[in-house]
């Protein structure tokens, strides 16, 4: 059976972002007392640059289960179940709306039948027609991307209007990308009002961009203080990058008061989600027994899964050349379990 879903998983867009990423860097050999001068970047290296705010992908929380019997089977993973019980519930009222948008998302996915993004985009154009805001959305980013449906980036973004015109908080983020994206000064202002509506419906990205815009200044004042609450919030909310640059924040008392023990368990918390920036930071962190206590076996372990992801880091070489051949076979021992284990939670 699937992981079972809070929300619907909805459609992937692809965007090229004006936003100018936080990335991290391998770390300098630094001086004892600034090795801890941790670099903002919360995203893993990856091969070329990338954005710091991605589109988000999934449709919020729709009906509650224990009063639907047909997404009530979708949150628990029984799919088959929910296609029969949302066609049930078309034959008794043919203007189910929300039914038409299960049943998109159904075929948008693959989930208890062949996957169709044909006849997902005639679900939700029917649901559409019906005002139904999530298939909307769902309708304009498959046609932003050319599944099931003509690509046409006009029509899509006029979609995308409408949602968010609707109130949707995904569509409102996702339309806020594309200004963003466009790289306008005169379309910024909007774009944070749009990011800022969604975050306060809980959307964990637009919390991560608001943050992002507020400690840069774009489309917002610049507001150190602000910005750390709302990556606090995105964090909250499970953002993997948010976790990693609010323990950063936490750790140089950026926009927040300094409180290393907690930006150690957040670097701990997404270091075990394979972020590398996050293996890494740990590692240095255990390596100089600040917020932790001091544990070269442990740094060691982390710093060979970082390395594994391509973030090399001199200091940490120099720091833990002192392991004793079986300590070094002992850290290799936990990355290949630690390893293997994120593999698993991959899978």
């Amino acid at each position: 059976m699937r992981r079972l879903r809070r929300s619907l998983p909805g459609i992937a867009m692809v965007l090229v972002l004006g936003l100018a990423p936080a990335h991290a860097q391998a770390p300098a050999a630094e001086p004892p007392t600034a090795q801890l001068r941790l670099l903002p970047g919360a995203e893993a290296p990856p091969a070329a640059g990338g954005p710091a705010i991605a589109p988000a992908v999934d449709i919020p929380t729709l009906p509650d289960p224990k009063a639907d019997l047909a997404y009530g089977a979708y949150q628990r993973g029984l799919y088959v179940t929910a296609l029969r019980e949302a066609t049930a519930r078309l034959g008794g009222n043919p203007d189910d709306a929300v039914a038409m948008t299960l049943l998109g998302e159904l075929y948008a996915q693959g989930l208890g039948v062949a996957q169709d993004p044909g006849k997902a985009a005639d679900w939700y154009r029917l649901a559409h027609a019906k005002g139904n805001a999530d298939a909307t959305f769902a309708l304009a980013m498959l046609t932003l991307q050319g599944r099931g449906a003509t690509k046409d980036e006009k029509a899509g973004l006029a979609l995308l209007e409408e949602a968010a015109g609707k109130g949707h908080p995904l569509a409102s983020y996702n339309l806020a990308v594309v200004l963003i994206g466009r790289g306008k000064p005169e379309d910024m202002k909007r774009a944070a009002t749009l990011v800022t509506r969604a975050a306060e419906m809980e959307v964990a990205d637009a919390q991560y961009a608001l943050a992002v815009l507020m400690r840069e200044g774009r489309g917002v004042n610049k507001d150190p203080v602000e910005a750390a609450i709302w990556m606090s919030r995105a964090a909250g909310n499970g953002h993997i990058a948010a976790q990693v640059e609010y323990a950063i924040m936490l750790f140089n008392g950026e926009g927040t008061t300094r409180d290393e023990t907690a930006a150690a368990r957040l670097f701990a918390s997404a270091a075990a989600r394979g972020n590398a920036i996050a293996q890494n930071r740990l590692a240095r962190i255990l390596a100089a027994g600040r917020g932790l206590p001091r544990n070269l076996v442990e740094a060691a372990s982390w710093h060979i899964l970082a390395a594994g992801q391509g973030l090399a880091d001199t200091w940490l070489d120099d720091a833990l050349k002192g392991l004793t051949p079986a300590e070094r076979q002992k850290a290799e021992d936990l990355a290949r379990r630690r390893s293997n284990d994120l593999a698993l939670i991959g899978n």
